[in-house]
């Protein structure tokens, strides 16, 4: 995939909206963190969002992508499609989000494929959930609290 970098041209991400994005350049915003993919909990009295490190059914951990990408809602009906609007207004996308990022203004980080050229580059980084994720298949939500985690809302060190 070819960004208009290479031309000399400036990427389409710092020349573009996210509206005005095709689905291809959209989806190739997402570095293939997963940090998504975690489970999250809401305080419901202050709105608050923690983090677990529970996995999403559909979350692959090795490859950090869904197994069911195009049928996901069927199988999780509350998982959130991103879209211009949703990265707009959710509070809880992770800092190194390239949605998030290019929302904010701000440049991709260079362990983004976009920029490195290559896919394990964020799990190279330590930016993905690779293999630090339980599956959420058979816990119980209440269990749910013992897996709260910081990481994936933080930023990490960058080189």
């Amino acid at each position: 995939m070819t960004s208009g970098a290479d031309q000399g041209e400036a990427p389409f991400w710092k020349t573009k909206t996210l509206e005005q994005m095709t689905l291809s350049e959209w989806e190739s915003l997402c570095d293939g963190c997963a940090r998504c993919c975690l489970n999250k909990l809401e305080d419901w009295d202050t709105g608050e969002i923690v983090w677990t490190d529970v996995a999403c059914t559909l979350l692959d951990d090795g490859s950090c992508r869904c197994k069911d990408y195009d049928n996901r809602s069927a199988t999780v009906p509350d998982c959130i499609r991103l879209t211009p609007e949703e990265v707009r207004t959710l509070t809880w996308l992770p800092p190194t989000c390239g949605y998030r990022l290019v929302r904010e203004g701000r440049d991709l980080y260079w362990w983004h494929p976009l920029l490195s050229g290559d896919p394990e580059t964020v799990h190279q980084a330590g930016i993905s959930v690779r293999g630090k994720t339980v599956p959420e298949d058979g816990m119980e939500l209440e269990e749910y609290e013992h897996h709260v985690v910081t990481w994936p809302g933080e930023m990490p060190e960058t080189r």
